[in-house]
Formats: C-alpha cells, sequence, structure tokens
C-alpha cells in the first residue's frame, strides 16, 4: 500500500463538490475543524451534522478514529475525517468533557484560539502567562485519552509549557516558520527546536496570511521553505497542514475571530477593510492541488520517501502514537 496522503487541518464549506475533490486529490485522511466557540452542546450539534454527512455520503467519507481508519480509506476510495477543535470552548469548564469529546470522535483540541482561554494564553494576547493551573491538568487529560494537544493559536510561552509539560508529543498542526514569513501565527526558531526535540509535528499552513507573499506566494518558495525547516527539525516531524477555508463565506471570518468574547468587530491578520478570506495561491486552489505540492518537493531537492512522508507518512505516524488511551513514556518512544 502506498503512503497516506493527509491534510492536518481544514475548515470548508463541506459538500459534496468538496468531498468528491478529496477523493481526485487522492486524500485519505483530514483533520476537519467542527467547533470554534461553541459550547458543548453546540458541539455535539455539528457533529450530528457530520454525521448526516456520513450518512449521505458514505462512498466518499468516513469517520476516522484510529489510525486503522486511514488504511481502510485507501482501501476502500475514501477519505477519513477526523474530528478537532480550535478552541477549548466544548469542553466548557468540566474537565471531564475531555473524555467524553474523545468517545464522540475529537482528536485534536487547541489550548487558545488567539485569546487568552482557561487554559492557556493566545498568540494576540499582549502578555502570554503560559498554562494555566487548568491548562496543566487538562494536558494531563488529553494525553491521558488519546486527545492530541494543538498549539497553533496560541502564544509562545503558552506552546513552550505545552511541549514541557505533555507527556506525549504535541503538534502545530497549521503554521509556518516566522522566520519566514512573520506573521503572528507563525512560529519562532524556539519553539520549532522544542518542538522537534519533543517528537511533535508540525504541519505547514497554505492559508496566505501565513505564507510570504500572501496569495502571491510561488509553489518554489513555499516548497524550498519546507524543504529547509525539515533540515532543520528533522524530516519526520513536518506534513501538511493545509488550513483550507474552501467556500467558506466571508462572514465566517467574524464568527472565527470575534465569537463571543467581544462586541467589536477582530479582524486579526489582514486588513481590517478586507476581514474576508483571501485568495488561495493559484497552485493551492482546494484538495485537486496536493500532488502539485508533492511534485514542487521534489523540484526543492527532496527524495520520493521524505515527500510521501511530508504528504501524509509522517502524520500517520502521529496519529498511531496519539490517539490510543495509552500510559506514559510517549515521548521517549517517538524519539
Amino acid at each position: 500500500m502506498t503512503a497516506p496522503r493527509i491534510d492536518a487541518l481544514q475548515y470548508a464549506n463541506w459538500s459534496e463538490k468538496i468531498f468528491r475533490q478529496m477523493r481526485l486529490g487522492n486524500v485519505d485522511a483530514v483533520h476537519v475543524t467542527i467547533t470554534y466557540h461553541e459550547n458543548f452542546r453546540e458541539t455535539v450539534r455539528n457533529i450530528e451534522t457530520w454525521n448526516r454527512w456520513f450518512e449521505q455520503y458514505p462512498e466518499r467519507i468516513f469517520q476516522g478514529f484510529t489510525v486503522d481508519d486511514i488504511a481502510l480509506a485507501q482501501r476502500s476510495g475514501r477519505t477519513a475525517i477526523f474530528f478537532g477543535a480550535q478552541n477549548p470552548s466544548c469542553m466548557e469548564d468540566d474537565i471531564g468533557l475531555v473524555e467524553v469529546l474523545h468517545r464522540l470522535g475529537l482528536r485534536f483540541m487547541q489550548l487558545s484560539y488567539n485569546n487568552q482561554s482557561l487554559l492557556a494564553t493566545g498568540c494576540y494576547e499582549a502578555e502570554d502567562t503560559g498554562l494555566t493551573r487548568m491548562g496543566r491538568e487538562v494536558v494531563a487529560e488529553m494525553n491521558r485519552v488519546g486527545m492530541v494537544v494543538d498549539m497553533s493559536h496560541s502564544g509562545e510561552r503558552s506552546t513552550l509549557d505545552a511541549i514541557e509539560q505533555s507527556t506525549r508529543p504535541i503538534a502545530i498542526t497549521h503554521a509556518n516558520p516566522s522566520e519566514w514569513h512573520p506573521a503572528r501565527r507563525n512560529v519562532s526558531g524556539r519553539v520549532l527546536d522544542a518542538l522537534s526535540q519533543s517528537g511533535g509535528m508540525l504541519g505547514f499552513s497554505l492559508y496566505p496570511h501565513h505564507l510570504r507573499g500572501g496569495s502571491d506566494c510561488t509553489l518554489g518558495d513555499f516548497c524550498e521553505m519546507v524543504a529547509r525547516t525539515a533540515a532543520r527539525v528533522g524530516v519526520d516531524r513536518v506534513g501538511i497542514g493545509s488550513d483550507l477555508c474552501q467556500d467558506q463565506p466571508d462572514s465566517v471570518v467574524d464568527w472565527m475571530r470575534a465569537g463571543r468574547w467581544t462586541k467589536a468587530r477582530d479582524y486579526g491578520e489582514g486588513s481590517a477593510d478586507s476581514p474576508g478570506f483571501p485568495p488561495m495561491p493559484d497552485w493551492f486552489r482546494d484538495n485537486r492541488d496536493f500532488e502539485t505540492i508533492a511534485q514542487g518537493l521534489r523540484a526543492a531537492g527532496l527524495g520520493d520517501a521524505e515527500v510521501a512522508g511530508i504528504m501524509g507518512g509522517n502524520w500517520a505516524r502521529f496519529f498511531a502514537e496519539s490517539f490510543g488511551a495509552v500510559g506514559s513514556g510517549q515521548r521517549e518512544a517517538a524519539q
């Protein structure tokens, strides 16, 4: 069986068209955002919506729970969908809901989304105080049940705290090195080094605000950045986390960034005059273009085995290490 093709983050306006494009792009597994600021009951309602899609399009998608579902997706010509949360609002202030959400299929949870949460500081706060007392307890519970700690929208100190606190490798599912492009959401060399040394994973983002040159970023520039980062942190510690928000209306940006925490509008990255989604680069419009990235990585000097790892094999290994409710010692096993 060939190496899988995995995208570690998408938040699309889901439709049969997108599910069909996943198959045309040979995408075997996708970590999808099912919740931002929704509370527990609202998150369950979103899961109900996904259950209807699984019923309607069983020949294209199904819910993934373990790494074995990636192989099932390859054998059956479908895409395994793994649930994730971009904010801990779904667990409210109840640590017991971490296990409940895991049993419902949640496999990733960010400890913060741009702002301070009950668990950690977001990357848009002026002061990063690190993991809170509750944050440390929730990380331990996520480790116990097999839910990935995702720090994609968190501040640097909080991220370093999470790497140190977690007994299992964490992930930054969708970001790029800040030395390549200094977006607030991109990550420093210090974080990259700590992440790789602990066995964690970085997913390279294709969201234009995270790219040098924005929507005009070239395939060559992106792939050369991937190759340099892989040389620094280890080619087995990186993958793709496209942050594809395909077909979303611009109004969704308001929910993502402002949620319920402010009466004002928070436009975050990009211009306040253009708060919508920027155009994707012309070499990555949707799921059909993953092969273009693979070709670009080869052109940047990476070998076939290295490209196969970046395009999905590394995430498959990480999923195998992360999703099971196993004991401590995972960091040592991953190194």
